[in-house]
Parts: structure tokens; sequence; C-alpha cells
């Protein structure tokens, strides 16, 4: 059984930006139903379909699974609530952990967050002086309702 466990920060600078080369990530959603989202995304030249289930304290269901380019194309193109979720994606290690740092494009420009994945409930980790205050329990930063509920819209 897959799982994710992560935490949502917001940041107090840009300390971060120099810190990791960033990736470009396209994803669209087949659901977003409550408690459950149907994602298909593409990073680089590599497509992915994801599958997520309801939270349950930090902790839910993930079954990822990567899939031809091509298809991801054609199901983000064809079948995704739009708009698409556009981001660069900086991966920066940390004492032990990734932080993960997301920068918005589109509909979503100039929302900035950085995301951490944890092993279990609970795990104490180390925290960057460019972190600010946690938002993992307010729903507007879940990607999947960033297409429903853009950035520019806030």
């Amino acid at each position: 059984m897959g799982q994710e466990i992560e935490k949502k920060f917001l940041l107090k600078n840009e300390n971060w930006r120099n810190l990791a080369q960033g990736k470009k990530y396209c994803q669209g959603y087949l659901s977003t139903e409550k408690g459950r989202t149907v994602r298909v995304r593409i990073i680089g030249e590599r497509g992915f379909f994801t599958v997520k289930g309801p939270s349950e304290g930090e902790t839910r269901l993930e079954f990822e699974y990567e899939i031809p380019v091509s298809e991801a194309n054609e199901i983000l193109e064809k079948l995704c609530h739009k708009p698409l979720i556009q981001k660069t994606r900086y991966k920066i290690p940390f004492e032990g952990f990734t932080w993960e740092v997301d920068e918005f494009e589109g509909e979503n420009k100039g929302l900035v967050f950085a995301e951490i994945e944890l092993q279990h409930e609970g795990e104490t980790f180390a925290v960057p002086e460019w972190i600010d205050r946690e938002v993992t329990d307010d729903p507007r930063y879940y990607n999947a309702n960033l297409v429903t509920n853009p950035f520019c819209k806030w």
C-alpha cells in the first residue's frame, strides 16, 4: 500500500532560490472529489498517473504509476479539468530531508510554497531559515484545489 505523509509551508524569503535547479511540471486532474483525486502529470519527458485517497491526519493513500508521456499529454489536453497546474519544482536537501519548493505559473503565478515528505506521522525534522508558517491544513494550497480556485482569485 502506498502512502504519503507531507506538510506544506509558506516561505519567509527567497534564500532557497539558489540551492537547487528547478524542473518544470505540468499536471491536471481527472477527479478532484473530496477524499479522492486522480492526477496526470508530466515531469520533463516522463508521464505519471496518480491516485490519492482521503487524508487521515497527516497521512493519505497514494498510488503512482509511470505512463507514456504521449498518453499523459493527450490526457492533459483532452480529459483534465482546466486550468492545468504549471509549476517549477526545486528539490532542496536539508539535514537529512528533501524540501520541495513549488513556484507556480499561469493562473497560480505568484504562489510559492514548500513541502516536506515524512516517513511517519510525528516525525521530527529541522526547518530551514527560509521556511515560514505551516499551511498543511489549509485546502487552498492543495494542488487539486488550485484548478477550481486558482491563486489569482484569492
